[in-house]
């Protein structure tokens, strides 16, 4: 089993880095075996695509605008993703749907995927995340553990 969890966001724009903040804090606490990727992919969109060949699973993590209370913390799986998109669910919608769209004409969409996300309360200039959405991030990062875990996934802490 391949698994890659890919943070999405912008690192200058307060709670839009919400999926490469989470990235920073998976690596930071835990060490991946060789068959599961963490990467931060940042504001790449399409440039991303090498990254999901030959994946089972993948596990995006980004800000999500679902007109919920800031900080609220989601997880889409499956059908509900594509559903999802049909409205504005990612603050990085057109380069993800394009990422997704092309993985798939391609074959090269995992047989699973899950997005794991935050309702921003700002994407204005700022290098921190608004307080509702620091805390969700913690909740995430466990949240995300606990599904590498429950996959068979051994994580190690990190020294």
């Amino acid at each position: 089993m391949r698994a890659l969890v890919l943070g999405l966001g912008n690192a200058l724009m307060s709670d839009d880095a919400f999926g490469s903040r989470a990235v920073e804090a998976l690596l930071a606490r835990y060490r991946f075996p060789e068959n599961v990727g963490v990467v931060d992919g940042g504001t790449l969109g399409l440039d991303l695509l090498p990254r999901l060949e030959g994946l089972d699973r993948l596990l995006i993590v980004d800000a999500i605008e679902m007109q919920a209370p800031p900080g609220s913390v989601f997880r889409l799986q499956g059908e509900e993703v594509p559903r999802a998109f049909a409205g504005k669910l990612s603050v990085h919608q057109m380069g993800l749907q394009d990422l997704l769209a092309v993985a798939e004409l391609r074959g090269h969409l995992p047989a699973e995927l899950v997005v794991w996300g935050a309702q921003p309360g700002s994407i204005e200039v700022g290098l921190e995340l608004t307080p509702a959405v620091a805390e969700a991030l913690e909740r995430v990062v466990d949240e995300i553990a606990e599904e590498l875990r429950a996959m068979g996934v051994e994580l190690e802490e990190a020294a």
